[in-house]
């Protein structure tokens, strides 16, 4: 009986997925059969303390720095403050209580550019700050304030600048949904990806970047963006670019694929640097290495967490293959629990 009753169960509980399934399909968008491939489920992670306060940010001028950690209890045997310690902070305005905000003036030392032209995208975009910690001012007696280290996204070097401390507002997510990979362009607005937290070129969930827009051009904090990138991106990396000089066929087709300047056409040959690689026809890339024919191809979903002047702090949290700085964003609409696609 028991044998019985279970074998029910699992039979109910597959006609409910199956229903629910085909309720998800009707709400598809024309043109698409969607699969676990091309409509993979997205699904949240909520940002933490640290992924909204230690986001860091790019700011358009420079920040004034006549406040800023002048040492600490142990100086100079200790150069590095983290959590608990006692700092000492150079400057005027401090009052017992207040709150500041450490944070640090930032150089990239290798220099190394990810994507052709990216020191002068940076440079137009403004100057990067990572956020250091948060200090209270515990005592103003001295020449030097005394502050002691309530919160330490990285250990706090002499030198780092104190700013007021501001809240951040709470972040709105939207339910599990299935992601088009290859939705069509929108006409939503549309940035770049000009530099990754601690300078990574290589970014997953969880990490953060900077866009090279922020609140001047209408963004908000909690609007979503999606990071595009097109196939022609491979031919200015000068490692992938070589992809494009190996042979595509099979040695039994007797008459081996090229790509041309305008699509996959059957010809003698192979595929060469300057060819216009499925110009205006292939999709914007999601996955690298791929070359498969789409209309646009999404990589990742990320989401504005932090904003400082004009220039906006991304959190990735949804991705199926890595984004690199110097891919494109877009922002894309806050959907609804009636619209499982986006």
């Amino acid at each position: 009986m028991k044998k019985i009753g279970l074998f029910v169960l699992l039979a109910a509980l597959a006609a409910s997925a199956q229903d629910s399934s085909g309720a998800a399909d009707a709400n598809a968008p024309q043109g698409t059969s969607p699969t676990s491939v091309s409509f993979p489920v997205e699904r949240i992670q909520t940002p933490t303390y640290a992924d909204l306060y230690c986001a860091g940010f790019i700011n358009k001028s420079l920040l004034p720095n006549a406040n800023y950690v002048a040492g600490g209890l142990q100086t100079p045997n200790t150069t590095k403050f983290v959590t608990g310690d006692i700092v000492y902070l150079a400057g005027a305005g401090y009052t017992i209580g207040g709150q500041y905000t450490v944070v640090r003036e930032l150089k990239d030392q290798n220099r190394y550019e990810v994507f052709p032209g990216q020191a002068k995208a940076l440079a137009a975009t403004g100057q990067p700050y990572g956020e250091i910690g948060r200090v209270r001012i515990v005592d103003t007696r001295a020449k030097m304030a005394i502050a002691q280290v309530e919160y330490s996204c990285d250990p706090l070097n002499p030198g780092d600048i104190a700013i007021p401390f501001a809240e951040k507002p709470a972040i709105s997510f939207h339910p599990p949904l299935r992601f088009d990979r290859f939705i069509p362009k929108t006409g939503k607005t549309s940035a770049r990806i000009v530099l990754g937290k601690d300078f990574d070129s290589t970014l997953g969930t969880g990490m953060k970047v900077y866009m090279n827009m922020g609140t001047n051009q209408g963004v908000k904090i909690g609007d979503y963006f999606r990071a595009v990138r097109s196939y022609s991106a491979d031919l200015a990396d000068p490692v992938d670019s070589l992809s494009f000089r190996a042979s595509t066929a099979e040695d039994t087709q007797r008459r081996p694929p090229s790509i041309e300047g305008t699509w996959m056409t059957k010809t003698k040959g192979h595929i060469h640097r300057n060819d216009c690689v499925c110009t205006g026809r292939c999709p914007r890339r999601r996955q690298r290495g791929t070359r498969r024919p789409a209309i646009d191809f999404c990589v990742r979903e990320a989401q504005v967490s932090g904003n400082r002047g004009a220039r906006q702090a991304l959190r990735f949290f949804f991705y199926f293959a890595k984004v690199r700085s110097g891919s494109g964003v877009r922002n894309q609409p806050k959907s609804t629990p009636n619209e499982p696609y986006r």
